[in-house]
């Protein structure tokens, strides 16, 4: 019955572009049966999911003597949690997109994005519910060379083209590293189903190379560093409602790889989680770096996806090396704050993108340094990216907070559990987190003050007020999510708790989480905001006003470009990050007391993909270019090149004997 409606939701939703094409009455017609497909598949595959996380599940065996055996789909308690927010964002932003990227005003591309959409999220879903190797990597390769076309969707500009093809060569890379994965599993256990792996069944070298290669095909799709060069490049490229879902939840199919194959493993050895852990810490700290060196709104918001996928993988980490000791109490915690921070990502990343994405169709530019005064031509949206901004740092009374809060306290867990190794990286891990935390409120200071808060920049000049209810709606709806689940996290402890035990193994690992006490800390902090609001309206009423000058440093006629950018604003930190970051400025040499005008410059690039593989892909081209001088056009000098093939391989043969 479960699986049932998530497959009629996933049909649905991957056939809700092909039923627009069928509509001939306008092409506001065709937008909103689109939607509605959108909406009705989603609505029934978050029903399928409730159910599993309720019922625990079941699964449909499909006996039609396909290649490989009979085809397996089932939806437990790990697919089904996973399924929650791929459900709610593909709604959300298949209703958002009604206003912000309408047939009428994109004739030429509304279709194929449509399309694109909806098979891309349709194989999310085939991939959360396959239990066979090979649906597994039919839905993997629909849910990836959709989502090719729906970042392509503007194909005129270069900057997209670029990055389209960045994607597409990432995704290649991590089909190929997943076809190892389920070959090397099929040689090892004989089957193509994805059921666990018997105690001893599997060799440990062999159970040791399928993590590895589980990492690095999964770790590609969720950006795991130094894996994350395809995202920030694809995530400004693509229409904002896509960046989302791919922000949201499609990075985070990635995550659920992982977890799938660990939990098809009994027993893992402690250096599975120790290089999670390892490998989360650093794409926490450097995507929140990169993050704060960020001019473009959309790329920033990108590299914070880098960063919290750096925490979902903390977490994992830390469950793993929990369970490998045989804690599983605080495996399961650990493991719960993970899975909890896959499904808040989902919800304040996608709100944070699609608050971007309006600012951005009203005032034209995503540059920081651009933007300004926002909040006073649209509170609304400026009040709901506020509420996101609020959850990705992790603060109370926001779900942001009590996912970081378990993660933190199964680190902790770790941490003093015994002394060795894998104890002292979960010690090291926290104060890093914690380190992550401070940056990314700097960070979303910074975007929230620039873009919404002081003075109207040329360029931010907003007209036509508040994007309209159909972008609203659903960032409302997730903002009120995000609070929900902040306020009380408790109503999911059932969920989490029938997650964690599918991954784990372990039906009777208990899930102990303060959520009653993490729900008291919301409803205070609620409180206070509330009092100390009445409190500065009450003076506010009984001081007198005055208007006049603020201080001006002596000069009197300040203009919007005088104020604090977004790049001053995160100048100190750069500068303190400079070691990783290696920012890259021009700047004026200043010869006289009252130089002339004069432009800075400054850009953070990608260390891995500007610094690495852009330079090695052009050493490779210039050496290819040089080998071309042996294409002749003559059949003499191909002769000459296969008779010296011949004599090199004679001679190697001969000194071999």
């Amino acid at each position: 019955m479960t699986t049932w409606l998530a497959l009629i939701g996933a049909t649905l939703i991957a056939a809700s572009g092909l039923l627009a094409l069928c509509v001939r009455r306008g092409p506001q017609l065709a937008d909103r049966a689109a939607a509605a497909s959108l909406a009705a598949g989603a609505v029934t595959a978050l029903a399928g999911s409730v159910l599993a996380l309720w019922n625990g599940g079941d699964s449909l065996l499909f006996e039609a003597g396909f290649p490989g055996g009979d085809l397996r789909l089932g939806l437990d308690a790990l697919s089904a949690l996973f399924l929650l927010p791929v459900a709610v964002l593909t709604a959300a932003c298949g209703t958002y997109a009604l206003a912000y990227f309408p047939a009428a005003a994109h004739p030429r591309e509304a279709a194929r994005l449509r399309v694109s959409f909806g098979l891309s999220s349709g194989g999310m879903i085939l991939v959360l519910l396959a239990r066979h190797s090979l649906v597994f990597l039919a839905g993997w390769e629909i849910m990836a060379i959709a989502a090719f076309f729906a970042v392509t969707a503007d194909d005129r500009d270069a900057e997209v083209r670029d990055a389209g093809f960045l994607y597409l060569v990432s995704t290649r890379a991590s089909t190929l590293c997943l076809v190892a994965l389920f070959a090397l599993h099929r040689v090892a256990t004989g089957s193509f189903d994805l059921v666990p792996i018997g105690a001893g069944a599997v060799p440990p070298a062999i159970q040791s190379a399928l993590f590895v290669l589980a990492l690095t095909g999964f770790g590609l799709k969720a950006g795991l560093v130094p894996l994350h060069y395809w995202l920030p490049p694809a995530h400004a490229a693509a229409p904002t409602h896509v960046s989302a879902l791919l922000s949201g939840v499609l990075i985070k199919v990635g995550i659920y790889g992982i977890v799938r194959v660990v939990s098809l493993v009994p027993d893992t050895p402690p250096w599975w989680g120790e290089s999670l852990l390892v490998i989360g810490v650093v794409s926490a700290v450097l995507g929140v770096a990169f993050a704060l060196a960020q001019h473009d709104v959309k790329r920033l918001l990108a590299y914070h996806s880098v960063e919290n996928i750096g925490i979902i993988a903390i977490g994992l980490g830390a469950a793993l090396i929990a369970r490998a000791a045989g804690h599983w109490q605080t495996a399961a915690l650990a493991l719960a704050g993970s899975l909890l921070h896959v499904a808040n990502h989902a919800l304040f990343k996608g709100l944070l993108f699609l608050g971007a994405g309006a600012v951005v169709q009203r005032t034209g530019t995503r540059s920081l340094d651009a933007l300004g005064g926002i909040a006073n031509a649209m509170p609304v949206t400026a009040l709901l990216f506020l509420v996101g901004a609020v959850s990705i740092v992790g603060l109370p009374p926001l779900n942001g907070f009590v996912s970081e809060f378990l993660v933190y306290s199964g680190l902790l867990r770790v941490a003093i559990a015994a002394d060795g190794g894998p104890w002292l990286l979960a010690a090291l891990a926290a104060p890093a987190l914690a380190l992550v935390g401070g940056l990314a409120l700097a960070s979303f200071a910074k975007v929230v003050g620039s873009v919404f808060l002081g003075a109207p920049r040329h360029a931010s000049r907003v007209e036509g007020g508040d994007a309209p209810g159909p972008m609203l709606a659903p960032m409302a709806g997730l903002a009120a999510t995000c609070a929900a689940i902040g306020i009380a996290p408790f109503a999911l402890a059932p969920a989490l708790a029938a997650a964690c035990a599918v991954a784990l193994g372990r039906p009777e690992a208990p899930l102990a989480a303060p959520f009653g006490a993490l729900s008291l800390v919301a409803l205070a902090t609620l409180a206070l905001c509330a009092l100390l609001a009445l409190a500065l309206r009450a003076r506010l009423r009984r001081a007198p006003l005055a208007a006049g000058l603020t201080w001006d440093c002596g000069y009197a006629a300040p203009s919007a470009r005088m104020q604090y950018s977004a790049s001053s604003f995160a100048e100190p930190l750069v500068r303190a990050f400079s070691f990783a970051l290696l920012p890259r400025t021009r700047a004026p040499r200043l010869a006289a007391v009252f130089p002339g005008s004069g432009a800075f410059h400054s850009e953070v690039v990608d260390a891995v993909l500007d610094r690495l593989l852009v330079p090695a892909a052009r050493a490779f081209a210039d050496a290819a270019g040089r080998l071309r001088a042996l294409q002749r056009g003559s059949v003499h000098a191909y002769l000459l090149y296969v008779w010296l093939a011949l004599f090199a391989l004679l001679a190697v043969t001969g000194m071999s004997r």
